[in-house]
């Protein structure tokens, strides 16, 4: 079996058990502590609305968790959307490439979006 195939099935594992796991996520966000990073200094941390985000997401109801966090979302919907399709190729016969080396513009590009992903959480009051 190639690295891709077995990259694709396991992806496509994790994506189906969160899903299948996502009934318990309303009574296992309450359990969750406050965020520490947002005690100490009063600013909200990259994830924070991650939680009401994945929440949102689960009463499919996606404005609400775009507004509680953008770039959660996205990785949210990037990873159960993509892993459900990784496993399908996977299960294929087929598999996922490895990104061998990421281009030049990509490093900066994701410090981009992650402090653009802040300062909208900031500007949002979060």
């Amino acid at each position: 079996m190639s690295g891709g195939r077995k990259l694709g099935l396991l992806w496509g594992a994790v994506a189906l058990a969160l899903l299948v796991l996502s009934p318990l996520a309303p009574a296992l966000a309450g359990a969750l502590p406050e965020c520490v990073f947002r005690r100490v200094t009063g600013v909200p941390c990259l994830t924070c609305g991650g939680t009401r985000a994945a929440l949102a997401l689960l009463a499919g109801n996606l404005p609400a968790a775009l507004q509680a966090n953008p770039l959660v979302t996205a990785a949210l919907v990037f990873l159960v959307g993509g892993g459900l399709a990784a496993g399908a190729l996977g299960l294929a016969g087929r598999g996922v490439t490895d990104p061998e080396r990421l281009p030049g513009w990509a490093r900066p590009a994701v410090l981009l979006v992650l402090a653009a992903n802040w300062f909208w959480l900031i500007s949002q009051g979060r």
